[in-house]
């Protein structure tokens, strides 16, 4: 397998249908950009379609401008017997200075699978340098802590005991959303994320703000073409300037409609003031029971996070 095949980098110029209402192009646009690398990555090296199964630590450093030239690179770090672990790093810049500067950070998970849907074996993947070295190791040493995460989210319960802010999008999957396999793409399931959590904080609030961190999205199953999507995202916490969301999209046949979980992830936005700078949010208080274990679910994600080394950019 030729080392090329281990990492791809996607070049073009953000547009002006990318920017969100604040100027800048919006995160679920960027995690689109990131899914589509990755996937490129995956199926060059394993030869077989891929599908997204969770993407992880989510940094968004700084907006990206429309009409700034974009840079989304993917990057093998590890495999497992059908699985890949890929980081993927964006950069942007000025296309009249061409100066880049990183924006978006990430770890996505894709599993090759063969003509009936099932895993399938890849072929091994090595470092060959010392960076490649320290990313594997990175990647390896965040399992346990990626098992902790994954194990927390699916442990809490969402009912009609809680009390927190919710918003909840409906409407069907469009045939603009296929993916090469015919379901709709990770990516576009990531920008509902995005849009859904927006609106939840943008509500809360009361005016702009900006995600900064998404992490363990789990993407349980496929969401079919013609299906009934549901996203909800409800308040867990606030900090000071923060909002921590968890968002949940589910889907079924609009003719049987019983709504299967497809995807769960949590998301973390700032309130924006006039000025672009983080203002303060109004401070919501949990009253049921739910409501206080989802808070200190959110805490618990915010200690483990803390624990963990980021990975090496050079």
């Amino acid at each position: 397998m030729s080392p090329v095949a281990s990492e791809i980098t996607l070049r073009f110029l953000a547009a002006p249908t990318d920017v969100a209402v604040d100027g800048a192009v919006h995160g679920g646009k960027v995690l689109e950009w990131i899914d589509k690398a990755a996937y490129a990555c995956a199926v060059g090296w394993s030869g077989h379609y891929c599908v997204t199964v969770y993407v992880g630590n989510v940094h968004f450093s700084r907006p990206i401008a429309s009409g700034h030239l974009v840079e989304v690179h993917a990057r093998l770090i590890n495999t497992g017997r059908s699985s890949m672990d890929i980081q993927v790093t964006v950069s942007s810049a000025d296309p009249q200075v061409g100066d880049f500067s990183l924006a978006t950070t990430c770890l996505v998970i894709f599993v090759a699978v063969d003509g009936e849907g099932r895993p399938t074996a890849v072929p091994t993947w090595a470092p060959r340098t010392s960076l490649e070295q320290r990313l594997q190791a990175n990647v390896l040493e965040r399992v346990q802590l990626r098992a902790d995460i994954e194990a927390a989210m699916k442990e809490q319960q969402y009912t009609e005991a809680g009390t927190a802010p919710q918003v909840t999008l409906r409407f069907l999957a469009a045939p603009t959303d296929v993916n090469w396999g015919g379901k709709v793409h990770g990516g576009t399931v990531m920008r509902w994320i995005d849009e859904a959590a927006y609106a939840c904080g943008a509500n809360w609030s009361g005016g702009e703000c900006i995600a900064t961190y998404s992490g363990g999205v789990r993407f349980y199953r496929p969401i079919l073409i013609g299906h009934l999507v549901e996203v909800t995202a409800r308040l867990l916490r606030t900090g000071r300037t923060s909002m921590h969301i968890s968002v949940h999209v589910s889907s079924g046949d609009p003719k049987a409609p019983q709504m299967r979980l497809t995807t769960h992830s949590l998301t973390v936005f700032v309130a924006l003031g006039e000025d672009k700078r983080a203002r303060q949010v109004p401070r919501w208080r949990p009253v049921s029971a739910e409501d206080k274990a989802l808070e200190a679910h959110a805490l618990h994600l915010i200690d483990v996070r803390s624990r963990a080394a980021q990975p090496p950019l050079q």
